[in-house]
């Protein structure tokens, strides 16, 4: 047997000598294990609910993604009440009608406009007109309501704020990654209470599944649909301002790249971006590979962590077993907690609408609302692009 040889033998014996060892070292002398019997189980159940105290007349003009339904439905339900929908595409007016049958279907986007019953306009149109239309709404006197990416470039962005200062009109974008799932709210709520201390830093995941069949064509195009950093890395960059509370913040890092669809060569099917404010960082990645084996479009995730403690979120899927999405689960100094939050109340809606009718800025800020999209549009324009 030759030396080295020897000598390698001696070493794995003494690494499994070792690893046996320690074994046996009482768990207290390296940090304890944990006690499973002492981790809390709560269920959030709804609460009894007054009817919203305000309400508006709203319409909406453009059909071109599906959110708008839950942006439709977070306006109704917080007092809101639907007027009027235009959209150049029939098919897409047709199913907007099946599932809102009693809305009128306008002649054109200029009824909508002069209609002065009217005081807040929805859409979810092709994500590059979104702000040219935001525009034409608050010069026409009407707060606007924009799914994401609600604005796909600086140059947007310079022009809807120069507008909405010009008007004093809401510019809101649906960011529903936090705004309308109840755990991104009960989150919320813990670290207002103080639950985790200061919060450091926020690691938001958030993989889609891809299926392009099921696509248009514009989604594929980053001129006209914003680029994966600037659509859903938007999401993150609200929650990574919100949870930390940051009002100013820059992007230290980003880049993009297409792994996975040469058919589409300019398109993105991930990206991830470092940002920091003077007190919180955070770390972003998106991408399109949800695997068909997973019971939902994506493992959403969102871990928090702060001075005392940590939360993460399981939004959408837990894949160890528990039913059904909004999984929260809290560590701090006092104990291991998970939350069943499935019955928390999603306020955006209600406060949007108070916004409207009282001038106020319940839901988000003005300043939230575009510096979320600011560090995500920024994240895109400076992307270093991967293997092209």
């Amino acid at each position: 047997m030759d030396l080295k040889r020897r000598n390698f033998i001696k070493q794995s014996a003494a690494t499994a000598a070792g690893l046996a060892a320690g074994a046996f070292i009482p768990a207290e002398l390296h940090g304890g294990v944990p006690d499973h019997s002492t981790i809390r189980e709560v269920v959030v159940k709804p609460s009894a609910r007054p009817a919203p105290k305000e309400s508006i007349k709203f319409s909406v003009i453009g059909l071109n993604h599906a959110h708008i339904t839950g942006m439709v439905r977070a306006l109704i339900n917080g007092g809101g009440e639907l007027v009027s929908v235009y959209a150049k595409e029939e098919d897409l007016l047709r199913g907007f009608t099946r599932t809102f049958p009693k809305v009128k279907i306008a002649a054109s986007e200029e009824e909508i406009l002069g209609d002065k019953s009217v005081q807040l306009v929805a859409s979810a149109s092709i994500p590059v007109e979104r702000a040219p239309l935001g525009i034409r709404v608050m010069k026409a006197g009407k707060d606007f309501m924009a799914d994401k990416p609600g604005i796909v470039t600086l140059a947007q962005l310079k022009e809807v704020k120069k507008v909405q200062k010009e008007t004093k009109r809401i510019y809101s974008i649906m960011y529903s990654e936090r705004l309308g799932v109840p755990a991104a709210i009960q989150a919320g709520e813990l670290i207002k209470e103080g639950a985790i201390g200061k919060v450091v830093q926020t690691i938001g995941l958030g993989p889609h599944r891809m299926t392009p069949e099921s696509r248009p064509e514009w989604f594929f195009d980053p001129a006209r649909a914003g680029g994966i950093l600037c659509d859903i890395g938007s999401h993150q960059a609200d929650q990574f301002l919100y949870y930390t509370g940051s009002k100013q913040a820059t992007v230290s890092y980003s880049q993009t790249a297409n792994f996975n669809l040469p058919d589409y060569p300019e398109y993105q099917d991930f990206g991830d971006m470092l940002v920091r404010s003077d007190h919180a960082t955070g770390y972003i990645r998106i991408d399109w590979f949800t695997p068909k084996g997973l019971a939902t479009w994506g493992d959403g995730r969102t871990f928090i962590l702060g001075t005392d403690g940590y939360i993460e979120m399981r939004k959408y899927i837990d894949i160890t077993g528990r039913q059904g999405g909004n999984h929260l689960f809290l560590v701090n100094q006092k104990e291991t907690k998970y939350y069943d939050c499935r019955g928390v109340y999603l306020p955006y809606g209600e406060q949007l609408v108070s916004d409207v009718v009282n001038r106020t800025e319940t839901a988000m800020s003005q300043d939230h609302c575009f510096l979320a999209t600011e560090l995500a549009l920024v994240a895109q324009k400076n992307a270093h692009r991967l293997f092209k």
